[in-house]
């Protein structure tokens, strides 16, 4: 029987605002940037608490994967890789190959695919190998929001979060699903990403009953290229201007908390909101939820060859 395994995935994030260089760097893949580009994340993160939770957290769901699986009758370790941060993915599966694992399942902790972000795990898992000479048969999650755990994890933490507002308003609040935006051009490519993403939306949106909601974008770049709309900064004015005063963002394509989620929602639309005296809550992140946990597992176990 071969030895086999999980490698859950995930961005990565430095330590602490010294590290901020070297990690916008390797994003950018070493292209060059201004020290007014570097000092603003670097604001950014210290406004957040010096440092990203994505990697405690991403280490967290881990265990509870593992703890899962266990439980289900699979005693399986389960690794931890990194694209943009240590553990770096090429070290990851070296330490795999080293334990002598033959076979393993590759989750990224995003639930929709795009050949632009979770392909690209795929390239530096396959990179890895080929540097190692390794011969590790993966298995690679493709998209999982369709999970009925996922989903009804989401329900769960929106019909929560709708308890912040007051019982008399609540039938008046705009439900806004928002994701990380990606450049447009994906969409002349036939990638998947934006459908997924509006699909996911409107699974939840069924499954709430009668909601007011729409679907933005969040964290564009500025690359000087078009990038997926509409941003959730231009849907708060919008919003505003429409007589809205109630908004409830849902960012379905983040599973934990990160600078997107405590700086970009909870910092930057907070404030854009209240300067126009819109109300804005967001739903508690998925982390480390039982019920999430229970759906990578069934997208894990998905996967796997019986």
């Amino acid at each position: 029987m071969s030895k086999k395994a999980v490698l859950i995935l995930a961005y990565g994030s430095p330590e602490s605002v010294d590290g901020m260089e070297c990690y916008l760097s390797d994003i950018r893949g070493g292209r060059p940037m201004s020290k007014e580009f570097v000092d603003e994340f670097r604001h950014r993160y210290s406004l957040i608490g010096g440092k990203s939770p994505l990697t405690e957290l991403t280490f967290e769901q881990a265990r509870q994967t593992g703890a899962e699986l266990k439980r289900r009758g699979y005693d399986w370790p389960v690794y931890v890789g990194m694209r943009h941060w240590s553990p770096w993915i090429k070290d990851t599966v070296a330490q795999m190959y080293l334990n002598g694992i033959e076979e393993a399942v590759a989750i990224v902790m995003a639930p929709h695919y795009s050949r632009m972000s979770i392909g690209k795990y795929w390239d530096r898992i396959n990179e890895a190998q080929e540097t190692l000479g390794s011969h590790i048969k993966f298995s690679m999650v493709r998209s999982w929001y369709q999970q009925p755990r996922f989903l009804q994890t989401v329900e769960n933490h929106v019909r929560a979060a709708f308890e912040k507002f007051s019982p008399e308003v609540r039938d008046k609040v705009k439900l806004v699903f928002s994701a990380h935006s990606l450049p447009a051009r994906l969409l002349k490519m036939g990638d998947p990403y934006d459908e997924q993403l509006k699909d996911n939306a409107r699974l939840v949106a069924e499954r709430l009953g009668d909601v007011d909601w729409m679907f933005s974008y969040q964290s564009a770049a500025e690359t000087g290229e078009p990038w997926l709309g509409p941003q959730i900064e231009e849907v708060v004015v919008d919003l505003a201007e429409e007589g809205y005063k109630h908004m409830l963002v849902a960012p379905i394509g983040f599973v934990c908390d990160h600078v997107e989620i405590l700086y970009d929602i909870d910092i930057e639309a907070r404030q854009l909101a209240g300067e126009r005296e819109l109300q804005l809550e967001r739903i508690e992140s998925m982390n480390a939820t039982p019920l999430f946990i229970q759906a990578v597992v069934d997208a894990i176990l998905g996967e796997v060859q019986e």
